[in-house]
């Protein structure tokens, strides 16, 4: 058991205050319980232990909707044989073209790197999206691995496509077979409609539906998505995915939605499923940016940007306040959505036993009415002390508890060495 001295908790939902002690259970599915005292130092067990929160606050940790863990290593990459002129350069000049080179090594890299990032910015859970279309066999387990050892919960998938050929398409299907009958949690991942056949579509609605969880796909990231499958099937992409039984499914994810038309909407308002909204990615890859308040489903992602979900609601909030009228609680909702997701998986790691501890040295007083203003305008990851994650602490005083920082920080530098001698 983890206690929790005079603590400042802030409630995630109704962000009322309550100050005393809390005794914070271990495990994916623990709870946080106000206490009266906290045990007498002789009388605790090994493995017990006690934080003093002192002068900090304390409140659910973040989680991350939609990352890209693989891209981590792209920082400085080499540049691209010529600037990408569109969506489709991008994805091909670029990303496509780091994917190809990546190896388990370089992918284990990557993990813990992120891992590493997620923690130290408050997140400890994260749905991510991987790809490495020459190194698919075993991946979701090298990064699950990586992940697990710095102390973050997961949601993994496989990013599923044609686009290499029905060889490489069939690999990444059995890989999300090898990895959920061993016990792995996650999405039937799927790169997008443009890249998915009718036959691996099928395929992976299945698998998800045998495995009772969803498909986790790109839709209509770029207009140019949208125009394929309209002048291929007939169809809009969201209509494309309903005929598959891909939007009956609640733990269905739905990346980005930027270039959706009203039809569409009227679909997603209904459908259990659940959307990723990536606003800075959307703005780097000059896609556009989208309205989303046809869904109560919204949660909000990186997209491999970062791992910082503070600054991505921030940047959700100041985008959406001219797209979609976006208010401060609207903004804030998105950004916990994601643990109504995760409940839909069972007892993940993304518990109420994840906790962040905030040395947010305001000079302003935080009071339950106030809590958002300081939210978007005052709060940084910066002011990230300790983060619990599972009812452990794998943070403290900013540094890593579990892993090496410069260990893995050696290791993914030499990663990246070699997986830019790859691109060069």
């Amino acid at each position: 058991m983890l206690y929790l001295r005079n603590a400042v908790m802030i409630d995630a939902e109704t962000f009322e205050l309550a100050s005393g002690h809390f005794a914070v259970e271990e495990g994916p599915a623990g709870s946080v319980k106000p206490i009266a005292e906290i045990p007498p130092a002789a009388t605790l067990t090994a493995g017990n232990r006690v934080l003093d929160c002192k002068g900090r606050f304390v409140t659910r940790a973040l989680s991350c909707g939609h990352h890209h863990i693989y891209s981590c290593l792209s920082r400085g990459m080499p540049p691209a044989p010529r600037s990408p002129k569109d969506f489709a350069d991008m994805l091909a000049l670029v990303w496509w073209r780091l994917d190809k080179c990546l190896d388990r090594d370089m992918t284990e890299a990557s993990a813990l790197a992120t891992a590493m990032y997620l923690a130290k910015n408050g997140v400890a859970f994260c749905i991510d999206h991987h790809a490495a279309p020459n190194a698919v066999e075993g991946s979701l387990s090298v990064i699950a691995d990586a992940m697990d050892r710095v102390g973050v919960g997961h949601l993994l998938c496989y990013e599923t496509s044609d686009r290499d050929g029905r060889d490489i398409a069939l690999k990444g299907l059995e890989e999300h077979e090898r990895y959920f009958s061993a016990g792995g949690k996650g999405h039937v991942g799927l790169h997008a409609s443009f890249t998915v056949s009718d036959e691996t579509l099928q395929a992976a609605v299945d698998i998800a539906r045998r495995h009772g969880t969803g498909v986790h796909i790109h839709v209509a990231e770029a207009a140019s998505d949208q125009q394929h499958c309209l002048q291929t099937y007939g169809k809009t992409v969201v209509q494309r995915l309903a005929d598959f039984g891909a939007l009956e499914l609640p733990q269905t994810i739905l990346g980005h939605c930027v270039h959706i038309v009203s039809e569409d909407r009227d679909i997603l308002s209904k459908a259990p499923c659940w959307i990723a909204q990536n606003t800075e990615s959307n703005q780097n890859n000059n896609v556009g940016l989208a309205s989303y308040g046809y869904s109560k489903r919204v949660m909000l992602g990186t997209d491999g940007m970062h791992s910082d979900m503070i600054r991505s609601a921030q940047s959700a909030f100041f985008a959406g306040v001219r797209v979609e009228g976006l208010s401060p609680a609207g903004a804030y909702a998105r950004l916990r959505n994601i643990h109504n997701h995760t409940s839909l998986h069972g007892p993940c790691g993304d518990a109420p036993n994840n906790l962040v501890i905030l040395e947010y040295d305001t000079p302003t007083p935080l009071r339950s009415h106030n809590a958002l203003g300081h939210f978007f305008y005052g709060l940084t990851a910066g002011h990230v002390h300790t983060v619990i994650s599972q009812g452990r602490v794998i943070v403290e005083d900013g540094r890593l508890t579990r892993c090496d920082e410069n260990e893995i920080l050696t290791f993914a530098r030499q990663q990246a060495e070699r997986l830019w001698n790859r691109l060069a």
